[in-house]
């Protein structure tokens, strides 16, 4: 824009800030069926704090643009529809553009509206057919919109709102130094809008839509003249509105609307969109709309909406399933029983799962999960080859994660998901994958709603940023089988999770030294029963019910336990030394570590193996 040498002062008009079809001149008051984020963006407008603002997260949903009562076809539209009808209601243009539709004015349901709207601008930009699509050339003629708007008399100044869709798109993200000319003047030209001083004295709104923060460029979203808003997606009570409409327009008796705010409710994470298509699937196939096929359904939905992000388990079990563990299991049940109990205050923010390899990790933290009664997440591979897409990626999880809470998020492997704050030779998405997490993390307006699980077997590895109190705050370190009773426990668990049985008084005494792990015993089992089954295919008689004490034990004098023992050693101690409670150790670690300096001396213990295992 070139420079405006003055500008005169506010007609009554200007200086009396107007937003939306209900509320009055310099009113930051909106209807009550408004969305929170409008009433943030009409507030931050009038208090001249801003003239551009930027919509992220959910903006692809339908929102309300009518108030309750309205059908599901005239009460609910796109952010865009919200903007023109309700937002900016009340304003003269309203001129919305992205790279697939180009300039157009947004003017609602109003045609009397639209046609002064197309009037005006096309008295300044000529013929619609002409009006420029290309984003260098729309982004030129609307910065001489603006300037010529400026240099009007006050009475004649119009108030312009500008919708942006798609803003990723007219700057992305990278290095402005190195980005195309095009890209680069285009962000230069919205930056100069955002700080513009005249702009913030007439009424001149401008809003960019973007799906993710991540893929928009750094400059405009860390721009103090900027305000970013989240659209969130929609909580219970907004879900249950849309859904009962929805249920009315599908042809759903009023017999059944009960069952739709049981489904309403418990469809957290769905968008409106998602939501209308379970309904109106469950009116045209006659089925429960709350039934188990909307479990199966929402889970769908979700994992499609994370393009895959994200794997929902349904635990099957619950921590009376682990075998061993004792006391950690204490731990876990006694927190479980909290958060049911909607005692949140007291639940930790999140736990780190450590031990060797086979010792359970994964299995008692599904476990936990089915103890507590809520969903089951895993937050699988978010890390992509472009630019920008890894942390749009996660940032999507992320806010499905909020909407659904409460709910267990598994990381396995942690120590390599997470990443840490090094910058690395990827343009610094390791790093900010590792904020956006351990911010998220460290929120404590999520304790019992979202629980964390670090799985790892390399503690040591793990940034101590995430292991910290506030984050991941219980460490609880699993071993193998230590004692006669844990040992004879796994083997039963086991046996019971191949579907076979061990004969009395088995498994029998087994050597400790040996460090079998559940996995182990696993192979061990099966092992066993097909040595049975073989004998009795030789023999030609029928395969036995039970394992017996001499297959078992061939199968055991057989075993050959891994040898990457240094490995299991260090991981073991990495264990060790990062629990939290004593009493999730064994005998033989509680005295190691009571002994003066015995920490020290496992700390010195670890460095040796690991140079060792690197060599």
């Amino acid at each position: 824009m070139a420079t405006v040498p003055s500008v005169p002062p506010r007609s009554a008009a200007d200086s009396a800030p107007t937003l939306g079809t209900a509320s009055g001149a310099g009113s930051t008051s909106l209807p009550a069926w408004c969305p929170a984020w409008a009433e943030r963006l009409g507030d931050a407008y009038l208090a001249g704090t801003s003239c551009m603002f930027l919509l992220h997260g959910n903006v692809r949903d339908l929102v309300p643009v009518a108030p309750p009562g309205a059908d599901a076809a005239s009460g609910w539209g796109t952010v865009n529809d919200f903007l023109a009808r309700e937002l900016f209601g009340r304003w003269d243009i309203v001129l919305a553009y992205d790279v697939g539709k180009g300039l157009r004015p947004l003017a609602g349901p109003d045609p009397a509206r639209l046609r002064s709207m197309a009037q005006w601008l096309t008295e300044r930009l000529g013929n619609a057919a002409s009006w420029p699509r290309e984003p260098d050339a729309a982004i030129n003629a609307i910065d001489a919109l603006l300037e010529r708007n400026l240099l009007e008399a006050p009475e004649q100044r119009k108030r312009i709102a500008l919708v942006l869709d798609y803003a990723q798109y007219l700057a992305p993200l990278g290095d402005a130094a190195t980005s195309a000319r095009g890209a680069a003047a285009r962000l230069v030209r919205m930056l100069a809008w955002a700080t513009n001083p005249l702009l913030r004295r007439v009424n001149v709104a401008i809003v960019l839509i973007t799906d993710s923060m991540a893929e928009l460029h750094p400059h405009l979203v860390t721009n103090p003249a900027v305000t970013t808003i989240d659209i969130p997606l929609p909580d219970a009570a907004e879900r249950e509105r849309f859904a009962l409409a929805t249920a009315t327009a599908a042809g759903l008796p009023a017999a059944q609307h009960d069952a739709v705010r049981r489904a309403a409710a418990l469809s957290g994470g769905l968008s409106l969109e998602s939501l209308r298509a379970v309904i109106t699937m469950s009116a045209r196939e006659g089925t429960a709309v709350d039934g188990p096929e909307f479990a199966r359904m929402k889970k769908d939905l979700i994992e499609r909406s994370c393009h895959g992000l994200v794997e929902f388990v349904q635990p099957r079990l619950t921590l009376d399933a682990v075998a061993g563990h004792a006391e950690a299991k204490s731990r876990l049940e006694a927190d479980a029983r909290a958060i049911k109990r909607g005692q949140l205050e007291s639940a930790p923010m999140g736990y780190l799962i450590c031990g060797p390899v086979g010792t359970g990790k994964s299995f008692i933290a599904e476990c936990y999960a089915g103890s507590v009664g809520i969903p089951c997440a895993v937050l699988r591979n978010f890390r992509s080859k472009y630019v920008g897409e890894t942390e749009a990626n996660l940032e999507h999880a992320l806010d499905v994660l909020r909407s659904l809470g409460p709910v267990v998020v598994i990381i396995d492997e942690a120590d390599a998901a997470l990443g840490n704050r090094e910058q690395g030779g990827d343009s610094g998405t390791q790093a900010r994958v590792f904020s956006m997490i351990a911010r998220q993390m460290g929120d404590t307006r999520y304790r019992g709603k979202i629980v964390w699980m670090l799985l790892t077997s390399r503690p040591d590895m793990l940034p101590i940023d995430l292991k910290r109190q506030g984050r991941a705050e219980v460490h609880i370190p699993l071993f193998y089988p230590h004692d006669q009773a844990e040992m004879d426990a796994m083997f039963t668990a086991m046996a019971r999770k191949c579907g076979v049985k061990l004969a009395p008084g088995l498994p029998g005494p087994v050597d400790l030294a040996l460090g079998l792990s559940g996995a182990d015993i696993e192979s061990v089992v099966l092992a066993a029963r097909r040595k049975g089954l073989d004998r009795a295919a030789d023999a030609g008689t029928q395969a036995p019910e039970t394992i017996s004490a001499d297959d078992l034990r061939a199968a055991l004098d057989d075993f050959m336990p891994s040898a990457q023992g240094l490995e299991k050693e260090m991981q073991e101690i990495a264990a060790v030394l990062e629990c939290t409670e004593k009493r999730f150790l064994p005998d033989r670690w509680k005295e190691q570590v009571a002994k003066p300096g015995g920490r020290a001396h496992l700390q010195e213990r670890l460095a040796a193996i690991r140079d060792v295992v690197r060599s």
